[in-house]
């Protein structure tokens, strides 16, 4: 059991660090892997902290990266970001018995809508944008919606990618499977 614990581990540690690689290439506007990488955190690790820990530290990674290289991964709402993201392995949490297609698809809008709704509140409270009134707030949620297709369709992509790897993974390996309880 130790062993497949391990492997597991290691294979879902190793698919999440290589698709927060893929926030550093080339990339569609808003068409990332991040909330895909929090939400299987939440839904794989058998430890709540590790949930938390690996998709978390690898966008911490990503995110230094793109700031040495392109001098733009730091930035003013960095921790309303992360808290949204927190909160996405929260919710990945809710798919730790059911990872079936229309659970995981129906827990991955919500994070994406989780992530819209949070993310531009916080722009809108920064109140250099917009003014801190209902009309800046609705301002601000309007100006984001051409942006929340495409963070729909990136999070439902890697989404898909991530837990249809991670299940094809299991199949074929019998090491990784976690053994069936009563």
């Amino acid at each position: 059991m130790e062993r497949t614990l391990r492997a597991r581990f290691w294979l879902m540690a190793s698919l999440v660090v290589g698709v927060a690689i893929m926030r550093i290439i080339p990339h569609p506007p808003n068409f990332a892997p991040v909330a895909a990488m929090a939400l299987f955190g939440g839904a794989h690790f058998d430890r709540r902290g590790w949930a938390f820990v690996v998709p978390l530290a690898a966008m911490l990674l990503g995110d230094a990266v793109l700031e040495l290289l392109f001098g733009w991964g730091f930035h003013a709402l960095m921790p309303v970001v992360y808290v949204s993201f927190a909160a996405i392995v929260s919710l990945g949490f809710l798919l730790r018995r059911r990872r079936r297609f229309v659970p995981v698809a129906a827990v991955a809008l919500a994070g994406s809508t989780l992530f819209f709704l949070t993310t531009n509140f916080g722009v809108w409270a920064q109140g250099s944008l917009y003014p801190r009134a209902a009309a800046g707030l609705a301002a601000c949620y309007a100006a984001a919606v051409p942006f929340f297709g495409a963070t729909v369709a990136g999070d439902l992509f890697y989404t898909a990618l991530l837990f249809g790897a991670f299940a094809l993974a299991e199949r074929r390996f019998a090491t990784l499977a976690l053994p069936k309880t009563a």
